[in-house]
């Protein structure tokens, strides 16, 4: 034979990796604990009688962390904008008018989907880095006709929580809304009451929160929902692989949809037993006092945050970069000199600090702190360094000496 095209010159991963793993403390993907690393280098048959079990298991701790007693519990071969996808594709039918709570980048993807599947979104602009409030939602949904509405929990793109999603869930299912929800960075790391608040679909990735791995995403339909829109629909979804009804072959009948990716749902396993293990009460506390402690420090150094508190996200903290200071020579700075890595933005001139999962730790804090500021002065911001760390030591010693009176 004959090779038309040369066998390329390729680098071995060992030359393109680092020889010092990067703490991952951006935005998402999070660092990974060893049980999720180690399930993910596994591979099974992806059925039969141990998959089966693995995924029985994969629900209940599911319907634990999403807090719901619906039996529509899935996973998806795919990032959480898969996930996104699979709750629009199956809830959104051709015509229905739905009403899209955008407060930045991610928000207004889900509109895009909704157009894609031959909705007709009609967009609620949140503006001014702000959370969507119950009464401007109360004005939209008067004007009738919606379908449902989509939003966001946590606005990953901007740091915004919508803060009163309890009460826009309950108010629109009382319009007669389906509601659809991206948790993708907050599903475990703040309440998310699924039944209790009448959310319909909840959407997370494994890569935040979850502390898995990124490909594998995880969401929920409530009981209402797959009854209403999907056990009963009369046409077929524009998506074979994102077909609620096959899926649940897989996930509820122990029959084939299309090979799992079965290495992704051991480490996603795992990270469910993690969270479960910790309980979600003690895992939001551990997650607020952090990323509380951590905002304190950089305000200590004498950085400003972009969201007011009032409309801020805990789950990624995002800070104003001075005027004079390049984002990105701050973020080469951290991750050559110090090995960690944070996120830039969407546009917006600041930098991104995830606390989420693994990353919620007091070793990554101080670690984190100090290469941000270092990294910060080396790219010509004038701040005080010292002075953030000892707020960051203090916020958390206050955080653990009140531990034990929350826990009793």
């Amino acid at each position: 034979m004959v090779e038309a095209i040369r066998v390329p010159d390729i680098v071995p991963l060992e030359h393109i990796l680092p020889d010092e793993p990067l703490l991952m403390m951006g935005a998402g993907p999070v660092p990974i604990p060893p049980a999720v690393a180690a399930a993910n280098s596994i591979v099974i048959n992806h059925l039969g009688d141990t998959m089966n079990q693995v995924i029985a298991q994969v629900k209940e701790m599911g319907r634990y962390v999403f807090q719901t007693s619906s039996s529509h519990v899935m996973g998806v071969g795919g990032p959480g904008s898969a996930a996104m996808e699979m709750a629009i594709a199956n809830l959104v039918h051709p015509g229905d008018k739905v009403l899209c709570i955008c407060n930045g980048y991610f928000s207004k993807r889900m509109a895009e989907m909704v157009s894609r599947v031959r909705g007709e979104p009609t967009l609620l602009h949140i503006d001014n880095n702000e959370s969507a409030s119950v009464e401007l939602v109360q004005r939209a949904l008067a004007k009738g006709g919606y379908a449902a509405i989509t939003l966001v929990q946590g606005e990953t793109s901007n740091t915004v929580c919508n803060h009163s999603l309890g009460s826009i869930a309950r108010m629109a299912h009382g319009h007669g809304c389906l509601v659809i929800v991206d948790a993708v960075c907050t599903l475990s790391t703040m309440a998310l009451d699924m039944d209790a608040w009448q959310v319909d679909a909840v959407i997370t990735g494994g890569q935040k929160g979850l502390s898995s791995i990124p490909g594998v995403s995880l969401l929920a339909f409530s009981e209402h929902a797959w009854a209403k829109k999907i056990a009963t629909r009369s046409h077929q979804p524009f998506h074979w692989c994102l077909d609620a009804q096959l899926a649940d072959q897989f996930w509820n009948q122990k029959s084939y949809h299309y090979t799992a990716p079965v290495s992704g749902i051991l480490a996603l396993h795992e990270a469910l037993r993690l969270v479960c293990a910790e309980t979600l009460p003690r895992r939001f506390a551990r997650h607020q006092q952090c990323s509380e402690a951590l905002q304190a420090g950089i305000e200590a150094l004498g950085l400003d945050l972009l969201v007011p508190k009032q409309h801020r996200l805990n789950s990624v903290i995002g800070i104003v970069t001075p005027a004079h200071v390049s984002s990105d020579v701050v973020r080469a700075h951290m991750s050559r000199v110090h090995k960690v890595e944070i996120s830039g933005a969407f546009g917006l001139n600041i930098l991104r600090i995830g606390q989420m999962g693994e990353q919620s730790r007091a070793h990554n804090l101080f670690r984190t702190l100090h290469a941000f500021g270092s990294s910060m002065q080396a790219g010509g911001a004038s701040l005080d360094l010292p002075a953030g760390m000892a707020e960051l030591e203090r916020s958390l010693s206050r955080h653990a000496v009140a531990q034990p009176a929350q826990q009793g």
